[in-house]
């Protein structure tokens, strides 16, 4: 398990494998390298600097494979939040899911 963090800094969830959980238990993607899909295929954004998720809007149309979500795992006390980086141009925060 890897705790993940969005670009802002708050908390998001976890990494397990290739998937991405919620801190309240929800299987909300795949990761197919340092993209993120979710359930349909629909990009969500990416994994930078090892542990922050953030999303490129010019890959916002891209497609990745569809998978059917994982059932809902015990919620998990959220990591601490960290203070935010400066946003890059052509990116924004992860979605809030």
């Amino acid at each position: 398990m890897k705790w993940l963090w969005t670009w802002d800094g708050h908390c998001f969830g976890y990494r397990d494998h290739e998937d991405l959980w919620t801190c309240d238990g929800k299987h909300v993607g795949k990761i197919d390298g340092k993209d993120i899909y979710d359930s349909q295929g629909k990009y969500l954004g990416e994994i930078i600097n090892r542990d922050r998720l953030i999303t490129c809007t010019s890959k916002k149309h891209d497609k990745g494979f569809k998978f059917k979500p994982y059932p809902n795992r015990p919620a998990v006390t959220k990591n601490v939040d960290y203070a935010a980086y400066k946003m890059f141009v052509g990116y924004e925060d992860f979605p809030k899911l």
